[in-house]
């Protein structure tokens, strides 16, 4: 046998002896990548995040007193990447918490769509909660908020609690509950200059939490008792609720701009 053909048989042989090296453990796949931002003002996938609290265009914010809520920068769930922000929302109005960002960047008198992903742990109770809130400087301040009640999704004006969709049996069946326990995307659209408002759920246009400008029954009549033309400045996540309700609550892949990204 030629020396050349011998060594790998000797080195077989060896390694036989010894017992071979331990294989290398093969890394866990990565999650899916964060798909390029699309938005025409700014999206916040907060994989630049690096940190436990969310930082450079985000703050922490807790209005007029604070209790059990917290938030923060959560590695273990994302929609997609290796980031979210995680809120945890007491019960109680002062056990809230928002993540504010500003929206003095975004032109939002051209019209403003946002659009965002959030996964949550809870039904939407009965009764009010809040997990968005804009502030309207044309409303003396006060916020434009989306949240729930009666189980199902609704908006609601601070300044006058006018909700939409009204909360008759009829008008909550034309809202829809937000999904627990997976990613859910969310949509909304608000003409400023018109007054109107379009929200989608998971790509679909939600009928009870529509402002078309003529007045419809169950679901805009009490809305439109007033003229709304919102300047909204500035865009918070969190949770804030009024009675009941609990939640914790993770938010991901936010687009904000002046037209339609799309989930």
């Amino acid at each position: 046998m030629s020396s050349s053909r011998a060594l790998p048989v000797v080195v077989a042989l060896l390694l036989a002896a010894v017992g071979a090296p331990a294989a290398t453990a093969t890394p866990a796949a990565p999650g899916p990548a964060s798909a390029a931002c699309a938005a025409d003002g700014f999206c916040e996938d907060f994989e630049s995040q690096t940190g436990g609290q969310p930082s450079g265009r985000w703050a922490v914010t807790f209005p007029d007193c604070s209790g059990t809520g917290t938030a923060a920068v959560d590695t273990a769930v994302a929609h997609t990447g290796g980031r979210s922000v995680r809120v945890n929302g007491g019960t109680g109005y002062c056990n809230h918490v928002f993540v504010r960002t500003s929206l003095a960047d975004v032109a939002t008198d051209a019209g403003l769509y946002v659009r965002f992903w959030v996964r949550h742990s809870a039904a939407l109770p009965t009764q009010h909660v809040t997990f968005l809130a804009m502030e309207d400087a044309a409303d003396n301040a006060r916020d434009l908020r989306m949240g729930g009640q009666n189980g199902a999704l609704q908006w609601n004006r601070e300044s006058d609690d006018a909700t939409l969709p009204e909360q008759s049996p009829a008008g909550v069946a034309l809202s829809a509950p937000l999904p627990v326990g997976r990613w859910a995307c969310v949509e909304y659209r608000i003409d400023p200059g018109a007054g109107l408002l379009d929200t989608w759920l998971d790509g679909t246009a939600v009928t009870g939490l529509t402002v078309d400008g003529v007045p419809t029954h169950d679901v805009d009549g009490q809305w439109l008792n007033r003229t709304w033309r919102p300047d909204l400045v500035d865009l918070r996540f969190g949770w804030e609720s009024y009675g009941e309700g609990a939640d914790s609550l993770w938010y991901d892949d936010i687009a904000v701009g002046t037209t339609r990204v799309g989930c």
